[in-house]
C-alpha cells in the first residue's frame, strides 16, 4: 500500500504544493465554465465542458512543467505548442458556407483560443489576470456580441428596405 501512496504523490515536493496545485486546477475549472456558460447561453458548438477541458488541460500541462522545475525556456516552448495545438482545435471549428463572406466559427476559435491563453495564466499562478481575462472576455462575447448582433439585424432591414 505504501508504494501506491509513493506513485499517487510523487510531484509533489509537500502539502502546500498540492494545496496550490488544487487551486490553480479549481480555478482552471471556474474560469473555463464562465466562459463557456456564455457561450452555451448563446447556442454555440464550444459550450461548458469544451472550454473547461481547455483551460483544464493547459493549466494541467503547464503545472506537470513548473512542478518538474522545468527551466523558463523549456516552460516557454511548453506554452507555445499549447498555444499552436489549439489554435489547431479553433481552426477546426471554423467553416466557410459559401463563396460570399459567410464566415461561422471564428468567435468561437478566438475564444477557445483565449481560454487556453487564461489557463496557462493559471497554471503559471496568475490567477488576477486569469480572472480579469475572463470578465474582458465575457464583455467581449456578451456585450460586444449583443451589438453586433443589433447591428447585423440592422443591415438586413436596410437591405430589404425596411427601417
Amino acid at each position: 500500500m505504501e508504494i501506491v501512496w509513493q506513485e499517487l504523490s510523487s510531484g509533489f515536493a509537500d502539502t502546500d504544493q498540492l494545496i496550490r496545485f488544487t487551486i490553480r486546477l479549481v480555478a482552471a475549472v471556474i474560469l473555463g465554465s464562465i466562459i463557456g456558460i456564455e457561450r452555451e447561453r448563446a447556442g454555440k458548438e464550444a459550450g461548458l465542458r469544451t472550454h473547461i477541458l481547455v483551460t483544464l488541460g493547459t493549466c494541467s500541462v503547464v503545472l506537470a512543467c513548473t512542478g518538474y522545475s522545468m527551466s523558463t525556456e523549456g516552460l516557454s516552448r511548453v506554452v507555445q505548442g499549447i498555444v499552436t495545438g489549439v489554435g489547431f482545435i479553433g481552426a477546426g471549428t471554423i467553416l466557410k458556407l459559401n463563396e460570399e463572406r459567410d464566415i461561422r466559427g471564428l468567435t468561437t476559435a478566438a475564444g477557445l483560443w483565449m481560454t487556453c491563453g487564461v489557463g496557462v495564466a493559471v497554471g503559471l499562478g496568475e490567477l488576477a489576470l486569469a480572472l480579469l481575462c475572463s470578465v474582458i472576455a465575457l464583455i467581449v462575447l456578451g456585450v460586444l456580441g449583443k451589438i453586433e448582433t443589433f447591428k447585423h439585424v440592422d443591415r438586413q432591414n436596410s437591405a430589404r428596405g425596411e427601417h
